[in-house]
């Protein structure tokens, strides 16, 4: 059922998620461009926002809790973004070839996820992640208070 918390959780974690992978890009290992890192970011943070902070939001529970959720809400987009990414860069290098199978190109998603993975432990994408998780998490609890 669609709530003003839900839509506001939504709007603050897209940003929060377009803002990490903004902090993400200079980072990004061999050179490569950021292509739609952001954009896709952003609508992970979109989904994740709805789901996981809306879906918390549908009972009454303190600003600490929410806090909480909406730093847990910012590492599962993190989580979701590399997931689709080194999924994304595993179809790439299968399609030139690099593999001798299926079991190969598949256990390569996590050495992918390892070499994309590694920036997002920099202080300036950990510190967007939890400060915007923790500042999102409070302004959606806010807004669940304000607009019932």
């Amino acid at each position: 059922m669609p709530t003003a918390a839900k839509l506001v959780a939504a709007i603050i974690f897209a940003g929060v998620a377009w803002l990490a992978a903004d902090q993400y890009v200079p980072l990004m290992p061999d050179g490569r461009p950021a292509g739609v890192l952001r954009e896709v970011s952003a609508i992970i943070g979109i989904m994740c926002g709805w789901v996981i902070m809306g879906g918390f939001l549908m009972k009454p529970r303190g600003r600490i809790e929410s806090m909480g959720t909406g730093v847990r809400t910012s590492l599962t987009i993190a989580f979701f973004v590399l997931l689709i990414f080194s999924v994304w860069d595993m179809l790439s290098r299968s399609v030139q070839g690099r593999y001798a199978g299926p079991m190969e190109a598949v256990l390569d998603i996590f050495g992918r996820a390892l070499v994309l993975g590694r920036p997002l432990f920099s202080p300036e994408v950990v510190s967007v992640l939890l400060l915007g998780g923790l500042i999102g998490g409070a302004l959606a609890q806010f807004t669940r208070t304000r607009w019932k």
